[in-house]
């Protein structure tokens, strides 16, 4: 049984294993993301974090999500590629997953538990935000409309602990 975020892996938008326990030390902010969503605009807000916050410890890990309205199509190369293109990302974007349900990745399904939201253990929609401290088990969440910039004091404070 996982007891932190660095005991799990995802995979690069390359299909190529992408183990967090090489994140260890860092804060992680892991977010759903998608391509065709009308919070996909907050990516730009996503890279602003990472470009303020990155040499401090941040790393904000974008992970596309196609169960919501279908607004994550394209490859994972592609989706990357767009997120580059578009709105300048040097974050990862990895590959796919699902967030909920029966096939819900492991790492999702581990956040949910520590972090419940509105719908409980369930996430309502592209671009929430789970926050991860050093440890790797603090786990702060943040709503879909909450913007990247409002999320700033409580990355101050975990960088800070």
């Amino acid at each position: 049984m996982p007891t932190t975020v660095f005991d799990f892996t995802l995979h690069d938008a390359a299909g190529q294993p992408l183990a967090l326990s090489g994140h260890q030390g860092r804060v992680l902010l892991i977010v759903n993301t998608a391509t065709a969503c009308g919070f996909t605009p907050q990516l730009a807000g996503l890279e602003e974090l990472q470009q303020r916050y990155g040499a401090q410890g941040l790393q904000v890990l974008g992970v596309p999500c196609n169960q919501f309205g279908a607004q994550a199509p394209g490859s994972n190369g592609e989706i990357a590629q767009f997120c580059e293109l578009r709105y300048q990302t040097s974050f990862p974007s990895l590959a796919k997953v699902e967030v909920n349900g029966d096939g819900a990745d492991p790492l999702y399904v581990w956040l949910k538990e520590r972090a419940p939201g509105l719908l409980g253990r369930r996430i309502r929609w592209n671009f929430t935000k789970f926050l991860v401290g050093r440890d790797g088990t603090t786990v702060q969440r943040f709503a879909p409309m909450t913007k990247p910039d409002r999320l700033r004091a409580a990355i101050e404070r975990a960088l800070a602990a």
